[in-house]
């Protein structure tokens, strides 16, 4: 009861600011909040841009493009640079190329895939000027092909989809920004960290540290506290769905998640803003119904896996006549608070940790690993999610219009063949990246090296690995050693591929839609905001993720469990 009632009030919460929120941000991106004019007039005339200029999709592409690109060349010129660079009190030395590579790459694709350990790898500067910077960005890109998209299908019979810099510029500066401000001052209140300080040593409360190093058995009295200005990057970290922490072990450290409080917060800021996009794209499409819709659709496919994954952890290990699994999770969040953030951060494109999903049980693993494959679109990262599901409706409706024998439509556009090869690459593209890098990883010398646990278990980190990765996800089984040239370099090109190529394909949607003009609605329109296109549009999820990955994850968490279970 207990367990059911923290869902319910995480959920109930988190449903209740989808409108308010999702209605501000129409309101942002139609024009309608300009508070902040002066500002963003600033920032044009400094990038020299025109604002107000239309583009057509291949220059709303070439911008993310290159917007991106430069932001990848600053975060890893950083991480090389950082030991000639101030704040940076501990004097770490430069990153290695091949993490470099892997960081940057994470970054700028909103996966923040962390092979290191950020509190003995990064310098502050580093931390703030390089990733916190593109945790910003990175979101923002999301946000803006989304809308982007939205345009898509609200606009008729015209070339332009908006001006990229206008809707990065406004989705940082109006809706980015203060929401991190909040978050961030709410996490200093409950003990979060921020600060320039170096780190602190202190002496142990406790009796010394008992530890061997080299065969030589050695204690110590002291212990260095690892500082930093955390709760500013763990603020965007969870709205922007990024997820990389400051400290190695993420939200599970008490520097960056101090309270129940601020887990609540923080998990709740990961489900927000893509909750409350699907607000916006009703009203920018100008029928909330449809954004309802979407919203149900995600909702009813998260519920379904969070309650697995926490039936499975308050089950237990029959092995060790434990009847709750508490293995790798925090004392002062306990099970239910660790399977509802395990279940939020894969269902977004988040990938932050409270507690360490190696040590769930065989089904509590499977739930967040499943989530991830089914492309991060159930909430999803913000954009990124709701431009994937929207892509698995214009799926839905070619189907649907299939069994009718009529051109499918939907919200008033004709899907045809050009949207229906888009679709397929944007739907393919991550189930390829993730199938081909495992069955490599699992083949090679150095894939097989990064595996900590033998059998199935090992299988399903390497699968897990590469999974994150291939849906910008970012969130690990922690026993896959993956700092190494192999993995760097493997799963950097998995993140780039599956952020990139997904843009371009729904871009061309997008420019494909809005120069076609609206279908007047017949009795043979299939409605889109009903609970049969709801049940429709879930199927299509669950089919299309059933045939792509029930074979791998039977040779992972499936069997596992029943090897478990049948001792």
């Amino acid at each position: 009861m207990n367990a059911l009632l923290q869902c319910a009030i995480y959920l109930g919460v988190l449903l209740l600011l989808v409108k308010p929120l999702g209605a501000y941000m129409a309101d942002v991106y139609e024009g309608r909040h300009r508070f902040l004019a002066p500002l963003e007039n600033l920032v044009y005339r400094a990038a020299g841009v025109r604002a107000e200029e239309e583009m057509d999709w291949k220059r709303y592409l070439w911008g993310v493009l290159w917007f991106n690109l430069i932001g990848f060349a600053a975060v890893y010129a950083l991480q090389r640079l950082q030991h000639l660079l101030p704040l940076n009190p501990q004097n770490f030395g430069a990153v290695s190329a091949d993490s470099s590579f892997n960081t940057a790459v994470s970054f700028i694709s909103n996966t923040n895939w962390q092979g290191y350990g950020g509190e003995s790898t990064m310098s502050y500067l580093t931390q703030m000027l390089g990733l916190s910077v593109q945790n910003f960005f990175s979101a923002a890109t999301g946000m803006a092909v989304l809308i982007a998209l939205t345009r898509g299908f609200a606009r008729k019979q015209t070339n332009g989809i908006g001006n990229v810099w206008a809707d990065l510029t406004r989705t940082t500066l109006y809706i980015l920004l203060p929401l991190s401000l909040l978050l961030a001052g709410a996490l200093v209140t409950q003990g979060g960290v921020q600060t320039f300080a170096p780190y602190k040593t202190v002496d142990l409360v406790q009796q010394p540290l008992e530890f061997e190093q080299e065969g030589k058995q050695l204690s110590t009295r002291e212990q260095t506290l690892p500082l930093g200005p955390a709760a500013s990057q763990i603020a965007i970290k969870q709205l922007g769905s990024n997820g990389g922490g400051f400290f190695n072990v993420n939200s599970a450290h008490p520097y960056e998640n101090p309270t129940p409080l601020s887990n609540f917060l923080e998990m709740l800021s990961i489900l927000l803003i893509p909750g409350a996009l699907c607000y916006t794209f009703g009203r920018m499409v100008g029928d909330t119904r449809q954004g309802w819709a979407l919203l149900a659709a995600m909702t009813v496919v998260f519920v379904g896996f969070l309650a697995v994954c926490v039936l499975s952890e308050q089950a237990g290990n029959p092995l060790l006549g434990i009847e709750q699994n508490m293995e790798g999770k925090e004392v002062r969040f306990g099970i239910t608070d660790s399977a509802i953030w395990a279940a939020a951060t894969t269902a977004a494109s988040n990938g932050s940790v409270n507690a360490m999903h190696d040590s769930f049980t065989p089904l509590g693993g499977l739930a967040p690993l499943a989530l991830i494959q089914l492309g991060e679109i159930i909430f999803g990262g913000v954009g990124s999610g709701l431009y994937g599901m929207l892509v698995f409706a214009i799926v839905a409706v070619f189907i649907a219009g299939l069994m009718v024998g009529r051109t499918p439509e939907y919200l008033g556009k004709k899907i045809e063949s050009f949207e229906m090869k888009m679709a397929s690459l944007a739907v393919l593209f991550p189930f390829a990246v993730v199938l081909i890098g495992t069955g490599i990883a699992v083949l090679v010398e150095p894939g097989k090296a990064g595996i900590a646990n033998p059998g199935a278990h090992g299988f399903a980190e390497i699968l897990y690995g590469f999974s994150s990765a291939g849906n910008n996800n970012g969130s690990a089984f922690a026993g896959l050693s993956a700092n190494t040239p192999f993995y760097n370099t493997a799963l950097g090109i998995a993140m780039w591929i599956s952020r990139y190529w997904l843009i371009v394909p729904v871009l061309a949607i997008a420019g494909s839609l809005a120069r076609k003009k609206l279908v007047p609605a017949s009795p043979g329109t299939l409605p889109t905001h009903t609970p049969l296109f709801i049940a429709f549009l879930v199927g299509t999820i669950l089919i299309l993720g059933a045939l792509t990955f029930v074979p791998a994850l039977a040779l992972g968490p499936i069997v596992e469990h029943l090897q478990l279970w049948s001792r």
